[in-house]
């Protein structure tokens, strides 16, 4: 992906201006800054949900995304998996019904959902506590629940917007070795942090926002904030 002298703004108030950045296929990369500098607006044009006020964001292909056609943008939309804070999962269905309700309103038949929905359960060691209603799980299974309907479509980039944030030690360090899997596998993990274990621990590239703009781009660092 690429944001070519990309701003965002909400009205007159400009949150980021002129950025220039590309990520790379297979990257494992992590945006840093103060609070208000612009990470969710940041993460919010990647996913579609924050037209640029000028400038372009390409995806892999080259493509202005805010230019894609209704099948483009669906097929894009496909290619990304999306890990929030606050999880926004559904409290009164299960784990399952949670995950499988992400391939309902895509129009999956229900056999396709039946055979994926284990498989990316699995993937996430939450297969025993498919049954379990959300308001049972403890943070950790929260969040992993979260990244398996990241990945139920199998998207080749992985978004997460402070994934560790509302975790103890113990379930943010199960979070960080699931990402840490999941880039060994070949996808590209795209996160926005305050969490010094987590950035630490992984030891990539980080880029740095404050004041409205990009202040560093080092490939492989650690939180100094």
């Amino acid at each position: 992906m690429k944001f070519s002298k990309v701003s965002l703004a909400y009205g007159e108030r400009t949150i980021l201006k002129n950025i220039d950045i590309s990520l790379s296929s297979g990257e494992f990369v992590f945006l840093i800054w103060s609070s208000g500098s612009g990470k969710t607006s940041f993460i919010r044009g990647m996913i579609w949900a924050f037209h640029p006020k000028s400038g372009k964001i390409l995806d892999v292909n080259n493509r202005d995304i805010y230019a894609l056609k209704s099948k483009e943008l669906l097929s894009y939309r496909r290619s990304i998996g999306v890990i929030f804070q606050d999880f926004k999962l559904l409290p009164r269905k299960t784990v399952r019904e949670n995950v499988a309700f992400a391939m309902e309103v895509c129009g999956y038949d229900s056999a396709t959902i039946s055979k994926r929905v284990p498989e990316v359960l699995g993937q996430v060691g939450l297969l025993t506590k498919k049954e379990k209603f959300i308001e049972s799980l403890s943070g950790g299974e929260l969040q992993r629940t979260a990244i398996a309907r990241a990945l139920i479509h199998n998207p080749d980039i992985i978004i997460g917007d402070e994934p560790t944030g509302n975790l103890d030690p113990k379930n943010a360090e199960e979070i960080i070795s699931l990402l840490e899997k999941l880039h060994k596998e070949g996808k590209t993990i795209i996160i926005s942090t305050h969490d010094d274990r987590l950035v630490n621990r992984m030891k990539q590239r980080v880029i740095t926002f404050a004041n409205g703009g990009v202040v560093s781009d080092i490939p492989v660092w650690i939180y100094n904030i």
